[in-house]
């Protein structure tokens, strides 16, 4: 079998003004290669002044490595939109053969082009991807007065999203469409979500938003404590208050991994997510229609990528690697659940956290003998609300909840205490 070729890679960025765009560096880079890989458009610009080009099968990824390990010691050289390592192949390329195998050659990237036509702050726009994802994942970005900027899967995508605002509470938001950036077919076309659907746009596209609330639409933001209104299903679920305080136990951070055991209607993983794109959540639920409705939660609120489990524990040896090892681990259901509490604490990391729910008796006795075996520090909520009592308010108290709250710590065996969170 031969060897990975050992030469450099080089990445070329090329926008949509192709080969006329390129800097002189870059043209001796492509010139020079034996073989440049690329996409059909990108390679129709430079195919009279290359060897060998090699147009990307889709998809893409599983031919990632053999397309280039074929080339077997021959210079390569692979064309990528505008900056290689924003969103683009440089970085699927440095993950598979490693930073240091790479040359890169950024062009602009689509995002600096458009930030420059439209005057914004570059440094102060948000910027979304739908190129791999669904159009809800723009939902827990939308705000009042916020700038974003979309990066299209191709011409259905701006429709979509004005769709998505229209249904969610922005069909007065400002939509522009810029097309074909950098390239002498470059065009920006503006509206309205609820007027426009932009059903001619070019497949190479960027969407930008101008976010304008409805008037009378529900505010969402990234702080726990959705109204529970926001949640479709049976009514199983953490309530707000009671789910804003497991939350802050909790405590997500940035690129975390949350296991959340009785999902419910899945608010815990579902608001876990929506604190950062970069959270990532498993949930664990044994009823298949409470399973299916967790998922319907996930797409409405923005968080789609929320992956949904059979019951636990043992559907643990399911979890997909990249989330096998949880930061965090929340019991809101199944605590009496033979062994549940002894592998939460074997699955979490060193450093990491676990938080229990109960509103039974029989948990609240598993919570006591946790906390003496793990240590932590358990508290109990009484959560009243005002509800109307003929013409006057009362307050109506709902279950009382006990929570049980501890950090496992470093290097210590199952079993051992713990420290106080």
């Amino acid at each position: 079998m031969a060897e990975p070729n050992p030469h450099p890679i080089a990445v070329v960025g090329i926008g949509a003004d192709g080969w006329n765009g390129l800097s002189a560096v870059a043209r001796v880079v492509v010139e020079q290669a034996d073989v440049v890989f690329g996409s059909a458009r990108q390679l129709v610009g430079v195919v009279d002044r290359c060897a060998d080009t090699r147009a990307w099968p889709s998809p893409l990824l599983p031919s990632l490595r053999p397309m280039i390990d074929s080339c077997d010691g021959r210079t390569v050289c692979v064309l990528a939109s505008g900056d290689p390592m924003f969103h683009g192949i440089g970085v699927s390329l440095a993950r598979e053969f490693g930073a240091e195998r790479l040359r890169v050659y950024p062009a602009p990237s689509s995002v600096s082009l458009a930030c420059a036509r439209l005057g914004w702050s570059l440094a102060h726009t948000t910027t979304v991807s739908l190129v791999n994802s669904p159009v809800e994942t723009v939902l827990p970005e939308l705000g009042h007065g916020r700038r974003l900027l979309v990066l299209s899967r191709g011409s259905s995508t701006p429709g979509d999203v004005c769709a998505l605002l229209r249904d969610n509470g922005f069909g007065a938001s400002t939509v522009s469409v810029l097309e074909q950036l950098g390239g002498p077919a470059e065009r920006v076309t503006r509206g309205t979500a609820t007027e426009s659907t932009f059903a001619d746009a070019d497949p190479l596209n960027v969407v930008a938003l101008e976010c304008v609330r409805d008037r009378g639409a529900t505010r969402l933001t990234r702080v726990p404590g959705l109204p529970d209104s926001q949640y479709t299903g049976d009514g199983q679920m953490t309530k707000q208050e009671v789910r804003a305080l497991t939350l802050c136990a909790l405590a997500p951070g940035p690129g975390e991994v949350l296991w959340d055991v009785g999902g419910g209607s899945g608010t815990i993983a579902i608001e876990w997510m929506r604190t950062d794109p970069s959270c990532r959540a498993v949930t664990f639920e044994s009823s298949a229609d409470r399973r299916h409705q967790i998922t319907t939660n996930a797409q409405r609120l923005g968080v789609p990528g929320l992956a949904v489990l059979g019951t636990a524990p043992g559907a643990f040896d399911e979890v997909p690697g990249s989330a096998g090892v949880p930061d965090a681990v929340f019991v809101g259901g199944g605590a009496t659940e033979p062994d549940m509490i002894e592998r939460c604490w074997a699955a979490v990391r060193p450093g990491g956290r676990l938080v229990a729910n109960s509103v039974t008796a029989e948990s609240d006795s598993l919570l006591l003998s946790a906390a003496a075996r793990y240590g932590g520090r358990l508290r109990r909520f009484q959560i009243y609300r005002g509800e109307p009592l003929g013409s006057f308010t009362t307050w109506r108290p709902q279950l009382p909840v006990t929570q049980w709250c501890v950090t496992k710590p470093w290097g210590a065996p199952d079993g051992a205490d713990a420290d106080e969170q």
